[in-house]
């Protein structure tokens, strides 16, 4: 096959492309109307009511910090098992990071290791100010017993569901925050859906809402509530708190809420994908990944241990194919900086022992039927 099939890929169509001509050829690039809009319809899709767009999934993560007060010396605790963004936001407020080793199911942070580990923080009073729970691949963490958890040790919760959008749980879409303070999401090209690059916040405090609106943008405000004394003119505004600039833009709203009206689509089509490999693949000798009865995954990506071969072999050999295929994740605690900060190998060996086995395939909406059949019948000859 000679053309090249990627992990991932975004889905842009014609009504994509006509909405972002339409703010070009409007009066608002930057900051107008449809920001709002888009943020309107995700706390409809998301049955939350508050959302915030932001400029990434990463700028959300450190908003989501500051929100909850995370302060210099505060325990943040996360998964291994993703992208260091979901560890660095602590880092960005002045707290200490420590991670949960991940369920061998899921590949999602383990409510039982959590429960461990709180028993002992508690006893040298390094108990977490937050728990970042990450929905690796779409699938939803246990967020019934992480919600209960929280209410003991009296810890809030930051669900990172970068790759979750669209995904339920118990029925409900995740970021309707029913067990957590605050979702984020993520609106990077390889995601469910894409603003080109972007996030959301999404949120049932309006307390944090109102704390987020104003960070996003430099905590500057012409709310004259707000303000400290009184307002001289329509053109006055006051900085009350240190903000920054993580504010999204028209032309990345118009794109995100054009590509909204198709999430459900996105969705049933990756878990359609998803369940064609679970049927091909199962007799081969790898791991695919289980769902949990609870959960409906977005899918956003469909990754795999391999069992009897060298994972680097196989994983070069798919390339060689026209094979996009990659791995998620390093452990975070792994990485040069964080072994700086004390972590070594073997500190958490359920997310290495998955990390040495792991591909993840190529899952996204362009996927054709015939390019699947492609990667499965590769696949089936390398392991064979």
């Amino acid at each position: 096959m000679k053309r090249f099939i990627p992990y991932a890929r975004q889905d842009i169509n014609e009504n994509d492309i006509q909405a972002v001509v339409e703010i070009l050829q409007s009066d608002w690039l930057t900051q107008g109307p449809t920001i709002e809009k888009f943020e309107k319809a995700c706390q409809t899709f998301c049955q939350v009511p508050h959302v915030v767009a932001v400029n990434s999934a990463t700028a959300a993560l450190h908003l989501a910090c500051l929100a909850l007060d995370v302060q210099q010396g505060d325990y943040v605790w996360t998964s291994p098992n993703t992208f260091v963004a979901s560890a660095n936001c602590a880092l960005f407020c002045g707290g200490k990071v420590d991670f949960v080793d991940i369920d061998k199911k899921t590949y999602n942070l383990c409510p039982q290791k959590l429960e461990e580990k709180l028993l002992k923080a508690k006893k040298t009073n390094q108990l977490p100010k937050v728990v970042i729970v990450v929905h690796f691949a779409g699938q939803a963490c246990d967020m019934k017993k992480i919600k209960y958890l929280s209410g003991v040790y009296d810890f809030r919760i930051i669900e990172d569901a970068s790759h979750a959008l669209g995904a339920f749980y118990e029925d409900k879409p995740v970021g309707s925050c029913q067990y957590s303070d605050l979702t984020i999401f993520s609106l990077h090209a390889v995601k469910i859906m894409t603003s080109g690059e972007g996030g959301l916040l999404a949120t049932q405090s309006s307390g944090l809402y109102e704390k987020i609106k104003l960070l996003r943008s430099h905590g500057v405000t012409r709310d004259v509530k707000q303000m400290t004394v009184d307002s001289p003119g329509d053109w006055y505004y006051q900085q009350i708190a240190l903000g920054f600039n993580y504010r999204l833009t028209e032309i990345q709203s118009a794109l995100g809420l054009s590509q909204l009206k198709r999430l459900n689509e996105f969705t049933t089509k990756r878990r359609q994908i998803a369940q064609r490999y679970d049927n091909a693949l199962k007799d081969l000798p790898i791991i695919t990944p289980w769902q949990a009865a609870q959960v409906a995954s977005s899918y956003h990506l469909y990754p795999i241990q391999i069992l009897e071969k060298n994972r680097k072999e196989v994983f070069n050999r798919l390339r060689e194919k026209g094979i996009g295929v990659n791995v998620h994740y390093i452990p975070v605690h792994t990485q040069p900086y964080y072994q700086q900060l004390g972590f070594k190998q073997g500190d958490f060996p359920i997310s290495e022992g998955y990390y040495e086995k792991a591909i993840s395939l190529p899952i996204h909406t362009s996927l054709k039927d015939e390019e699947q059949n492609y990667v499965i019948e590769t696949l089936e000859d390398i392991l064979r």
